[in-house]
């Protein structure tokens, strides 16, 4: 459904329509669909907080938290923080988009042990976005990818979020890492990943012949 609503609402982002108020029902909708089907429009999802900037007395902080917890799906790109500069300041202090505020601090400074203890303690404020967990997973799978040559193999499984040995041996394979010896997972030899760039600065007579008159 999602992929058959995206063509409709394409065509209702264009010029002026972008900014009708009475598209709001079919976006919001879009947006609940975009929720339940593990899909994602952020053009779309940018376009509902903008007509509600317009038109605050069709502020709706359902559709609002389920676009922030949809753009933190997409880390590490700044989905999240495009949404909320759409939003104003009182508007970020009301729960529970406060509390998925917090959750998008605690991820951008890779504070993930407490991130997973606020969503196991209070499940129902993901519960509604498929593939959520499974999206926050990619996103430190990314982190430690880029970070680590080699992690302990408990520690991995914490930061994914506490899961069981059989869980974490399929995020091992989809990330081609290798487990070796003492618990220890094999992430990537970070001291190839170093690429070295010569910059060469060409300037010629004439550029420098100008400032060095004027230095007399």
């Amino acid at each position: 459904m999602a992929e058959a609503m995206k063509q409709t609402v394409a065509t209702m982002l264009k010029g002026i329509e972008r900014y009708n108020p009475d598209n709001l029902p079919t976006l919001e909708r879009y947006v609940e669909i975009q929720s339940r089907e593990n899909a994602y429009d952020l053009e779309a999802n940018l376009a509902v907080l903008k007509l509600y900037q317009f038109n605050p007395h069709r502020f709706n902080i359902n559709i609002v938290c389920q676009i922030l917890l949809k753009a933190l799906t997409n880390l590490p790109h700044t989905d999240f923080m495009l949404c909320k500069c759409l939003l104003y300041e009182k508007q970020l202090s009301i729960e529970p988009i406060d509390q998925i505020v917090y959750l998008a601090d605690i991820l951008e400074q890779c504070n993930f042990q407490a991130f997973w203890t606020r969503v196991h303690t209070d499940p129902d404020l993901t519960q509604s976005i498929t593939g959520f967990v499974d999206s926050i997973r990619k996103f430190v799978c990314h982190v430690v990818g880029i970070t680590y040559q080699t992690i302990d193999r408990n520690h991995l499984a914490q930061l994914l979020g506490d899961i069981d040995d059989s869980t974490l041996k399929i995020w091992i394979k989809k990330y081609g890492w290798k487990e070796i010896e003492h618990s220890l997972v094999f992430i990537a030899n970070q001291d190839e990943n170093i690429k070295t760039k010569n910059i060469n600065e060409k300037i010629d007579f004439d550029s420098v012949g100008a400032i060095m008159a004027s230095c007399r």
